[in-house]
C-alpha cells in the first residue's frame, strides 16, 4: 500500500509534531479494522495521537482511502479547535477521493506538481 500526504497536511503535521510513523500507524489501525469513522466515497476520519498523550485529546485527519491500495492524508485539525468537518467540506472531499483514487493520471500529475508527498511506511507494518 502507498501513503501519501497532502502538500497542506504536511503543513499542519510539521506545525503539530506529528510524524510520518505516526501516519503510518493510523494506516495500519485502519486496515486492520480500528476505523474511527468511515464518512463514505473512500473518506476517512481517523484520530492521530499527540506527542506524549492519547488520541481522545489528539487531533483528527481526513484520509482519502482506495482499500489496501493508495490512502492520502488530506486534512487534519486539533479536536479541540473543532468539532468535525461540514458536509460542504465533505462532499467536496468526496469529489476529491474519486478524481484521485480512480484517476492515475490525475495522481501522477499531483505528484508530479509536489501537492503531494510520499509516506513511507513499512509494508509489514500496513499489510
Amino acid at each position: 500500500m502507498r501513503v501519501f500526504k497532502s502538500k497542506e497536511f504536511a503543513r499542519f503535521a510539521r506545525k503539530n509534531q506529528i510524524g510520518d510513523a505516526v501516519l503510518c500507524r493510523a494506516m495500519a489501525e485502519i486496515h486492520s479494522g480500528t476505523v474511527d469513522v468511515e464518512l463514505g466515497g473512500g473518506v476517512y476520519k481517523q484520530r492521530l495521537r499527540r506527542s506524549g498523550e492519547g488520541k481522545s485529546g489528539g487531533f483528527r485527519a481526513i484520509i482519502l482511502l482506495r482499500w489496501r491500495t493508495i490512502g492520502i492524508f488530506v486534512f487534519g485539525f486539533a479536536k479541540s479547535e473543532r468539532a468535525n468537518i461540514g458536509p460542504d467540506e465533505l462532499k467536496a472531499w468526496r469529489l476529491i477521493a474519486k478524481q484521485l483514487l480512480t484517476a492515475p493520471v490525475v495522481m501522477r500529475a499531483a505528484l508530479n506538481e509536489g501537492k503531494l508527498i510520499e509516506v513511507f511506511c513499512d509494508e509489514n507494518e500496513i499489510s
